[in-house]
């Protein structure tokens, strides 16, 4: 039994969102996700995805998206991103999951998930800069800081793990906010999505402040499941 990471699938199969516009890396990408989940990862293994799991508008048109997730193995744990629109209320989506047969998805959202020794914590995160965001990115940026803080609250005493969708530090930007959570929950792990393409050259890949930044984005990973277990030194 082991613990993987992914983030940023951006799935479209039942809408028009192909992901080889931008990159000629994510071309086939469904089939090099299947691939590497099959070739790596058991039913006894348990995956995070990071964020921006289908471009679907809503949970209608994720059904094909969430066949596919559900299609590999491994119990899945999935995190809000900035391009799920189809994200709601979480009692409508476990519904939703339920009566389609996704039996294996948990939500991870204004919660935290028992891992062995570790809580697993997270939210979406937020990017806000004080010189160019608006009121409304620190309205979301607060908001998203509180779900991270009752995150981290409900693991009481574990060793924590944080997974985001925004980074909360990049070469060029960094979220005090969230950074100082870290800090004083004394996360030593925190894995991050949303960065893609040229935005790979200003990922926070290391050690700061006691924490330890991995960037998990789909096509940085080659479409590969990190293994968060091997990762992990206390």
């Amino acid at each position: 039994m082991s613990l993987y990471v992914i983030g940023d699938l951006h799935l479209s199969f039942s809408t028009d969102k192909p992901m080889d516009v931008f990159s000629p890396v994510w071309h086939n990408h469904p089939e090099k996700l299947k691939a590497s989940f099959s070739s790596r990862l058991t039913a006894d293994d348990t995956v995070v995805l990071c964020g921006d799991l289908s471009w679907g508008m809503n949970l209608q048109e994720c059904r094909e998206d969430f066949a596919f997730i559900h299609s590999l193995p491994g119990k899945k744990i999935l995190l809000k991103g900035n391009h799920d629109y189809w994200w709601s209320t979480a009692s409508k989506i476990n519904a939703f999951f339920s009566e389609n047969g996704f039996t294996d998805f948990t939500l991870l959202h204004n919660n935290c998930i028992f891992y062995g020794d570790y809580a697993l914590c997270g939210t979406r995160g937020w990017f806000y800069e004080e010189e160019k965001g608006t009121p409304h990115d620190k309205k979301l940026l607060d908001r998203e800081v509180l779900r991270l803080a009752r995150s981290l609250e409900a693991a009481v005493e574990r060793k924590k793990i944080v997974f985001l969708h925004y980074p909360p530090i990049t070469r060029t930007y960094r979220c005090d906010e969230i950074l100082s959570l870290l800090q004083q929950h004394k996360v030593r792990y925190c894995f991050y999505g949303h960065l893609h393409a040229k935005s790979h050259a200003i990922a926070w890949n290391g050690w700061h402040n006691g924490t330890c930044f991995r960037l998990v984005s789909a096509d940085f990973l080659n479409f590969t499941p990190l293994c968060v277990d091997q990762l992990l030194v206390d």
